[in-house]
């Protein structure tokens, strides 16, 4: 085991205002995962589906989605989407015009994504892998 030398010229010393933003944000990250297994405890089973924040609510693909997502909420799968406008817009709102739940998993940027107003529940994230995390643990469904 190496130890630490301070008088070594390569040695650059943290400083005490890095190490507190640095352990701040490690209890913002479990917050998140505790948030997200808390609200979403719940849902099984569900399907998350994934697409382009830019498609056009009149696109055929808007369209085909938003079917889709109703017929599985019909099913009894919960949706789960990125809750931001195109397909994830599609995906919320046939889940929610349909039986089960829909849930977005809304990330925190600053110009770019708004949520939707089909969720029934919502949940917000600072960190991409936190929301990824979210979207696979809870995808539950199987093609037979």
């Amino acid at each position: 085991m190496s130890t630490i030398d301070r008088r070594d010229p390569s040695f650059i010393p943290l400083k005490e205002n890095s190490l507190n933003r640095e352990t701040w944000r490690v209890f913002q990250i479990m917050s998140e995962f505790v948030d997200g297994f808390e609200q979403l405890s719940q849902i099984k089973p569900s399907v998350s589906i994934f697409g382009s924040a830019r498609t056009a609510t009149d696109h055929p693909d808007f369209l085909l989605t938003e079917k889709i997502a109703h017929l599985l909420s019909d099913a009894g799968f919960s949706i789960v989407s990125g809750g931001g406008p195109g397909i994830m817009e599609a995906a919320n709102k046939g889940g929610q015009t349909g039986k089960s739940d829909s849930i977005g998993l809304n990330i925190e940027l600053p110009k770019e994504q708004n949520p939707n107003p089909y969720q029934d529940i919502s949940l917000s994230f600072k960190h991409f892998f936190s929301r990824k995390v979210m979207f696979v643990k809870y995808a539950t469904s199987k093609v037979r």
